[in-house]
């Protein structure tokens, strides 16, 4: 993805807002191949992260992938000249963690940056509803939302084989998102027994592996599923895009993918002055 197709990609995403903010902020026209530039552009991030638009929250006219695309840019400049990261390994517990040359790496991509911005714009509104499925020869109603991979998983159920694909890659992006940004919250739900055999099977994990797999951690236990779940959509897909091509680097460093986030959530999306999401059950 060379700065002229990576700027043309940002450009089918940012608004005419975020083309005004970048132009008042800068002094330059945002055109598709400035972006990238742009996007790094200290003087860009004070102006939605700063402390003066933190007080006046209301009056940034960032849409949330300009903001998620400045803060994923920033993470790059962040992990520049470090050695470790900290990870929230449990509730409200942080460890250090010595990977940050993998992380560097990982934000080395500009489609692995341009992913990880439009997974967490994507989770700024949040599907849920109903759908039907046939039980014991019983039409029921089940509900689902795409924070809850449990009733999300369980419309791989009712759905059209052509629509699974579909599914498969939610189901990752969301196993992605929970852990990555919301690490506590996970934590602290805890699947169960009866969620985390439900997740497995819909991720047809083979029988040996269900029941060590249940035992373990549940960031842990996302981040196997999340990766399995890519890679059902990957194989599923009638056809190879250059967007799946990303997909299948996610899945194989899904921990990578996951400990960006971490760092992305916990420095800017994170907190009382930047309520980009609810947090997960409310």
């Amino acid at each position: 993805m060379g700065s002229i197709s990576e700027g043309s990609e940002y450009a089918e995403h940012v608004t005419e807002g975020d083309l005004r903010l970048l132009a008042a902020v800068t002094g330059s026209t945002p055109v598709p191949e400035a972006l990238p530039r742009l996007l790094v552009d200290p003087r860009v991030f004070e102006a939605i992260f700063g402390s003066e638009a933190a007080a006046s929250r209301e009056a940034v006219l960032a849409s949330p992938f300009l903001a998620f695309a400045v803060a994923v840019h920033r993470t790059v400049a962040d992990l520049a000249n470090v050695g470790y990261v900290t990870e929230r390994s449990q509730a409200r517990q942080r460890v250090p963690v010595f990977d940050a040359p993998d992380l560097r790496d990982f934000l080395g991509s500009a489609a692995r940056r341009l992913f990880l911005t439009e997974l967490l714009t994507s989770f700024t509104r949040v599907a849920s509803g109903r759908y039907r499925v046939s039980v014991g020869g019983q039409t029921r109603t089940r509900r689902f939302s795409e924070l809850d991979p449990v009733h999300l998983a369980g419309l791989l159920d009712a759905a059209p084989e052509e629509s699974r694909p579909g599914i498969y890659r939610r189901l990752g992006d969301v196993s992605l998102f929970l852990s990555g940004v919301f690490p506590d919250y996970v934590a602290a739900r805890a699947f169960g027994p009866v969620s985390a055999a439900r997740l497995l099977r819909a991720a047809h994990v083979p029988a040996p592996e269900r029941e060590r797999l249940a035992a373990t951690p549940d960031i842990e236990l996302l981040e196997h599923l999340g990766a399995r779940w890519y890679r059902s959509a990957l194989a599923l897909a009638p056809v190879r895009t250059s967007r799946l091509a990303v997909v299948a680097e996610v899945a194989d460093r899904f921990r990578q993918a996951r400990r960006v986030l971490n760092h992305v959530a916990d420095r800017y999306l994170m907190g009382p002055d930047t309520p980009w999401f609810a947090a997960p059950g409310r």
